[in-house]
């Protein structure tokens, strides 16, 4: 049992790694939250142990399970100790840390979270949904960051708040991609900033839109149900796009990044904008679009992303051809081939991939891009999503 303190309510609360367990009498989903991943952001943690504090569990179709994340940060109110835990989930940095005799602080926290997370599996049978509650170090109003498959899309368009995508194509390791490549719906929620009171109001509003849209809970078991629907929906400035991440700037090591103060996420700007100084050098912005996670802390990896609005014609169009694995036609294109065609992964030769739009592979389900000497390795999550299990599903 940790502490763990909160600036927006000032207060301390002890929690253990499972911060809430209820199994309904009747059958149903299991829907899973995780708070506290990274030790610095507790509203997700306080949010949780809130509405736990106030289930029935006679009203509950299936299970809740509510997970803190990073206990070591969590008590040392801080991102990390030695390593970003949310930087870790890939299966081959996770078999060198199982191999390991030492460890560190953040390797023994995700391997805890696995036996965790392969507990649940385990235990309970599909469908799943995994929710993981997060803020950010600038303001920001409240949004869905998923892996671009689409239950993970049409679970995420029954919430107020703009949805970003493609964030994986970017980032290495994040715990939500590692279970979307187990095929379950997974989504990543960012409800504000650190340290607003509105953080932890808006996470417990999403953890009660979550377990009724997802069956878990019947809606009119939930007071007040609609007031944290238009909470959510005034929170996000009642915008309701999808966006796409096009840019990162990432850090490197011993880089002095510093964010020029002021921005918030979904602020759009304008090419040529400055946004932050790198070794005393200006850091413009290289087209237009918005500013999406602005740092403003000292640890983290990613100082800025930006992001564009998708039109909803292309989101359509990349649905249809989804569904009818038009994705097959790529290994006949010179240059392209199978690399594991059951997992969708797929091979381009560096040679040609210059002659294939990025859209395309986008519109298919391609992304999270990781680039050898030779070749493009593009994974699909269409091909492992288990769509199957969601398709009796209300909302699908």
């Amino acid at each position: 049992m940790v502490d763990v303190y909160n600036k927006a309510v000032n207060d301390t609360i002890k929690v253990n790694r499972i911060l809430g367990r209820i199994e309904g009498t009747s059958s149903g989903p299991t829907v899973v939250f995780f708070g506290g991943i990274h030790g610095n952001e507790t509203s997700g943690v306080f949010a949780i142990n809130e509405v736990f504090g106030k289930l029935n569990k006679l009203d509950v179709n299936g299970t809740i399970y509510g997970v803190a994340g990073n206990l070591s940060a969590l008590n040392k109110h801080q991102r990390f100790v030695e390593e970003d835990l949310n930087r870790l989930w890939t299966k081959e940095h996770i078999e060198l840390i199982k191999n390991k005799t030492d460890l560190n602080d953040d390797e023994t926290e995700l391997l805890t979270l696995l036996g965790v997370l392969n507990d649940i599996l385990n235990r309970h049978s599909p469908p799943f949904y995994f929710i993981d509650l997060h803020t950010t170090s600038s303001k920001t109003i409240p949004f869905i960051t998923i892996n671009d498959a689409l239950i993970n899309r049409k679970f995420s368009e029954q919430f107020p708040v703009p949805v970003v995508l493609g964030i994986e194509e970017y980032l290495s390791g994040p715990l939500l991609s590692y279970i979307n490549q187990l095929g379950y719906v997974s989504l990543g929620f960012e409800s504000g900033q650190h340290d607003d009171l509105s953080s932890i109001d808006n996470s417990i509003a999403f953890v009660y839109l979550t377990l009724v849209y997802s069956g878990v809970l019947a809606k009119k078991r939930v007071a007040g149900f609609n007031n944290y629907y238009e909470q959510l929906k005034e929170f996000a400035c009642y915008t309701f796009d999808v966006f796409e991440v096009v840019y990162l700037h990432q850090i490197k090591k011993n880089e002095d990044f510093i964010m020029l103060n002021g921005f918030r996420s979904f602020e759009p700007i304008r090419k040529g904008t400055k946004l932050a100084l790198s070794d005393s050098k200006e850091l413009v912005a290289p087209f237009n679009g918005s500013i999406f996670m602005p740092l403003y802390q000292k640890k983290g990896a990613e100082g800025f992303f930006i992001i564009k609005p998708i039109k909803p014609f292309f989101l359509k169009l990349s649905s249809a051809l989804r569904r009818i694995k038009t994705d097959r036609i790529l290994a006949f294109l010179p240059g392209v081939s199978w690399l594991n065609k059951d997992k969708g992964i797929l091979q381009v030769n560096l040679t040609v991939a210059k002659y294939f739009a990025k859209s395309l592979f986008h519109l298919l389900g391609y992304r999270n891009r990781q680039i050898t000497d030779t070749s493009i390795r593009l994974n699909n999550r269409e091909r492992v999503a288990k769509t199957a299990a969601y398709k009796k599903e209300a909302w699908y």
